[in-house]
């Protein structure tokens, strides 16, 4: 599963300057800097900071300018929903899920939620924003974790019960490389699973019930027959999950 080496992570001094637009800053990379140390700093994502500059790979070099989007803060309402704040702020109902690590559609009052500017969305997510909410509930089936499993032309797609719990890599000692090498760490907002290799294979594409689509990228001397661990960022969050019975789709 997580080999267990312990690491420190140095907090690098950055060069800020703000550019023309208030809602963006743009930082050149420093020595030693890593797309996880200017998230952590700038209360952002690593995939963020990917896609506001058209990055497809972790690698940055000393001298590199890249661009940090800035964030707000909105305390929901009573009535709120994911949809209704997306739609107020031009965002997409899964990028705020991503961006404040929910789970499932579920919001209350009080809650203060993190919303990014100059996130680019893709067509997709554009299209998502426009709908009216009945039918953006059938769309959102691949991104929502509280939403249907998307639906599958593969004849050979399996539906098991599995005995569910919860995992980190932000535990002490915990390397963050899962048994197919994903750096959690590097990628905190990866939907991954721990199998039993038996029952789902390593690299299989997977729904899971109140989780959303994931990949079967780990293993666990824990996890044997229908037990299955799910990647959660936050140690508290996974301390929290407990032990649920979910369904699991194997998609491919």
């Amino acid at each position: 599963m997580l080999k267990k080496i312990i690491s420190g992570v140095a907090v690098t001094v950055l060069s800020v300057s703000i550019s023309t637009n208030v809602q963006a800053a743009t930082i050149t990379v420093q020595k030693g800097d890593t797309l996880w140390n200017l998230s952590r700093v700038n209360n952002t994502t690593v995939e963020n900071i990917k896609t506001l500059n058209n990055l497809t790979t972790d690698l940055i070099h000393p001298g590199d300018v890249i661009t940090i989007s800035q964030h707000k803060k909105y305390t929901v309402k009573q009535d709120d929903t994911l949809w209704d704040i997306a739609l107020e702020h031009q965002v997409t109902v899964s990028q705020i899920k991503e961006w404040n690590q929910l789970h499932s559609d579920l919001i209350h009052p009080g809650l203060n939620l993190l919303i990014y500017e100059d996130i680019n969305t893709t067509t997709t997510a554009t299209t998502e924003n426009s709908m009216m909410p009945e039918a953006q509930e059938s769309e959102e089936s691949t991104s929502s974790a509280s939403a249907p499993p998307p639906s599958t032309s593969n004849s050979a797609s399996k539906e098991i019960i599995v005995e569910a719990t919860a995992y980190t890599a932000s535990c002490e000692g915990c390397s963050g490389i899962t048994a197919t090498g994903i750096n959690l760490k590097e990628n905190p907002n990866a939907k991954i699973i721990s199998v039993d290799p038996t029952i789902i294979p390593l690299g299989s594409k997977v729904y899971v019930e109140g989780y959303g689509e994931a990949i079967a990228g780990d293993t666990g001397g824990a996890i044997k027959g229908n037990k299955i661990d799910v990647f959660i960022p936050s140690q508290q969050d996974a301390i929290n999950f407990g032990v649920k019975q979910l369904k699991v789709t194997i998609l491919n």
